[in-house]
C-alpha cells in the first residue's frame, strides 16, 4: 500500500516501502504556468530534508525543487527532462521527478496529508 504526503513547498511524496517518489503538486504547476525546463538530481546523490534537489523553469519564473525527506536518489524521470510540458499535464502521476531510498521515515511525520495540504494551499495563496 502506498501513501502520499505533501510539503509546504508544494512537493508530494508517494511512499512505497522504503522508496519515495517525489514531484511537484498540481497547485505548484498552476502557480508556475507552462514549464519549459527541469533539472533533476543525479542518481546516487544524497539529499537532505528540505534541501534543494532540482530546478523547474516556466514561462513565468524559475523555482527550486526541494526534497520533503532525506535519502539517496535511486532514479530520475528523464521523460520530463526531454518533455517538461508533461509536468503541467500530469504533475502528480506520470511527471514525477525522482525516486529515493528513504533515510528516516520519521521525517514523514512533518508532512501533510491531502486534506491538510489542500487547506494549506488554499489559505496560503501561494
Amino acid at each position: 500500500m502506498s501513501e502520499v504526503k505533501y510539503s509546504k513547498e508544494h512537493e508530494w511524496i508517494k511512499i512505497e516501502g522504503d522508496v519515495g517518489t517525489i514531484g511537484i503538486t498540481q497547485h505548484a504547476t498552476e502557480m508556475l504556468g507552462d514549464i519549459v525546463f527541469v533539472e533533476l538530481p543525479d542518481v546516487g546523490t544524497s539529499v537532505e530534508k528540505d534541501g534543494n534537489a532540482g530546478v523547474v523553469e516556466s514561462t513565468k519564473a524559475a523555482s527550486d525543487v526541494y526534497t520533503p525527506i532525506s535519502g539517496e536518489v535511486m532514479e530520475n524521470n528523464q521523460s520530463i527532462v526531454d518533455d517538461p510540458g508533461k509536468i503541467n499535464s500530469d504533475p502528480e502521476n506520470e511527471a514525477w521527478f525522482f525516486k529515493l531510498k528513504i533515510k528516516d521515515k520519521n521525517e514523514l511525520d512533518s508532512l501533510m496529508n491531502k486534506d491538510e495540504y489542500d487547506k494549506f494551499a488554499k489559505e496560503s495563496g501561494n
